[in-house]
């Protein structure tokens, strides 16, 4: 392992790194706007210049490590390098932070902040570009915000394959534009190009003028759209900034989804259906306790349904894949002796939606299957006749093709007609409402916590479960 001087400093780096990789790995910060750890180095942006004795200044990105290499990172030369390089950066850049997304997260920003602070010395006018450029339904591009960093293409042409995005025009007109036969609206990845621009120059019309991001925080949590079970952040608004007067709502909000890096099962990337959790979680909800279409008190409702657990003869129970570890195993120390317990999928490839890739994206769109299998079979497609009561927890149930004549228990979070029909619905919590932890089909367990507090009437499946087997009254 070659041995290296850093800021005066001996480390030791691995062979085959670069300074830039060295650096970081030893704590020491390097800025970059081009590099990325998961792409191929670029080189084009020359901010991660360092000062190597008997070298002089060059590409911290691309320069191999070498015995005895004595390297400086913020000597004088360095960091005036650096504020040549931001001057030249916003030349033409619309320097427009108030408006832009980006703004309190963005790359440029902190390091003009740490390395020039100073007003652009041109007086030249700016070279004006396309302000909004549609990329594709997802993804707005501001060309005037862009420095030709080359993040987003090298995405689409090395980790998700879609070919999708290049360049166009030469010197200061250059600019990103999507390839004519790849739209990169057909690219399931394409919503990492977002996080991955350093600068304000794609944007999510999701979170376009949505909020600003420091009022805001993320609440770790693991996407539930496949059995990759991808680490996310949820983000939403944080206690202190909440809304009193325009839109309460917003305060129970998901903002937006981003990854989380885990390199045990996603890395720093998830896919589009990872970034659209609200429109799962925030369909409306069902909060009241029924006996067949009529609401009543909770307790009233569990009464009926342990009145209907004890009168059955052959009890059979549709478990849900979405439930996490800890419902599962409540249900099984709590009901699993009752009960006849099979599996099934709440949910479906849906029409369009990518079945599976090499990358990240399984068909089994259901984040917990591993560890309900590994409990219980798969249901079967025809139920047992006899079965006199069934408990359906979650989404997913074909209610037609249940036994005629069983009662039914229904454990379910949203609003469905199915709802009404059952003898006993109970209205359950979701997955941003408590904390636990769901098994992926590589056997690595990832945890979520709660960013919302549960709607009143909605329990936790847990606790119903420990419930429906003993008297004891349960508290919301």
């Amino acid at each position: 392992m070659p041995e290296i001087l850093i800021n005066g400093q001996k480390f030791e780096a691995e062979a085959g790194q670069t300074v830039l990789e060295a650096a970081r790995a030893a704590g020491i910060f390097v800025p970059t706007f081009c590099w990325h750890p998961q792409l191929s180095t670029a080189g084009n942006c020359r901010m991660c210049l360092v000062e190597v004795e008997g070298r002089g200044l060059d590409i911290a990105c691309n320069m191999p490590v070498s015995a005895g290499m004595r390297v400086l990172t913020d000597s004088p030369e360095v960091r005036a390098h650096r504020r040549a390089i931001l001057q030249f950066i916003t030349l033409n850049h619309p320097v427009d932070c108030g408006i832009c997304d980006k703004a309190g997260e963005c790359s440029l920003q902190d390091y003009h902040y740490a390395y020039n602070g100073e007003a652009s010395i041109s007086a030249e006018p700016k070279v004006r570009s396309t302000k909004y450029y549609n990329l594709s339904s997802r993804i707005l591009l501001d060309n005037e915000r862009c420095i030709l960093c080359l993040r987003c293409t090298r995405f689409t042409h090395e980790i998700s394959k879609s070919m999708a995005l290049g360049v166009e025009s030469r010197g200061d007109v250059s600019v990103i534009r999507p390839v004519a036969d790849r739209p990169l609206g057909d690219d399931p990845y394409s919503d990492n190009i977002v996080d991955l621009c350093p600068v304000g120059a794609l944007q999510s019309r999701q979170f376009l003028h949505k909020t600003r991001v420091w009022y805001l925080e993320p609440t770790p949590s693991v996407c539930p759209g496949c059995a990759r079970g991808c680490s996310v952040n949820i983000w939403h608004r944080k206690p202190e900034w909440h809304v009193k007067t325009l839109d309460p709502a917003q305060n129970q909000s998901i903002a937006r989804v981003t990854p989380l890096e885990n390199p045990a099962v996603n890395g720093p990337w998830i896919c589009n259906k990872g970034r659209d959790l609200a429109r799962i979680f925030e369909r409306r909800r069902a909060t009241e306790p029924m006996l067949q279409g009529s609401p009543v008190a909770l307790e009233t409702a569990l009464e009926r349904a342990r009145e209907l657990i004890g009168a059955a003869r052959h009890p059979l129970a549709l478990v849900s894949n979405w439930g996490s570890n800890e419902e599962l195993d409540a249900f099984q120390r709590s009901l699993g002796a009752v009960f006849t317990a099979y599996v099934k999928s709440d949910s479906v490839p849906q029409p369009g939606e990518r079945l599976e890739d090499e990358l990240l994206i399984r068909a089994d769109k259901n984040p917990n299957s591993a560890a309900a299998r590994a409990l219980y079979a798969d249901a079967p497609a025809r139920l047992p006749e006899g079965t006199d009561l069934v408990l359906v927890w979650g989404e997913g149930c074909d209610f037609g093709a249940l036994p005629r004549g069983a009662r039914l228990i229904f454990l379910n979070a949203y609003l469905a007609p199915e709802n009404g029909h059952a003898d006993v619905f109970l209205p359950t919590s979701v997955q941003t409402e408590r904390d636990g932890h769901y098994t992926n089909f590589q056997g690595v367990i990832s945890g979520f916590h709660a960013c919302f507090a549960k709607p009143s009437g909605a329990l936790d499946a847990e606790a119903l479960f420990r419930s429906l087997a003993a008297p004891a009254r349960v508290h919301a």
